[in-house]
């Protein structure tokens, strides 16, 4: 599993750090996130890339778990 902490950086940035592991090859990434808009955009790299999101909220921040099917 990939672990990406996007703490601290706004849209698009961890869509983005999402998106190119993914392209490298990652099967599964947790990615965790603290701006509001995070979910929507990284929903939207999931769907892209035909990958399923799960989201853990703790709180000040989400941990995002992103496996390709």
């Amino acid at each position: 599993m990939v672990r990406i902490d996007a703490r601290g950086m706004r849209c698009p940035w961890p869509a983005v750090r999402l998106a190119r592991a993914l392209r490298d090859g990652a099967r599964s990434v947790e990615i965790l996130t603290d701006d509001p808009q995070a979910p929507t955009e990284l929903a939207a790299v999931a769907v892209a890339a035909d990958a399923t999101i799960e989201i853990i909220s703790d709180g000040s921040y989400r941990s995002h778990v992103i496996t390709c099917r």
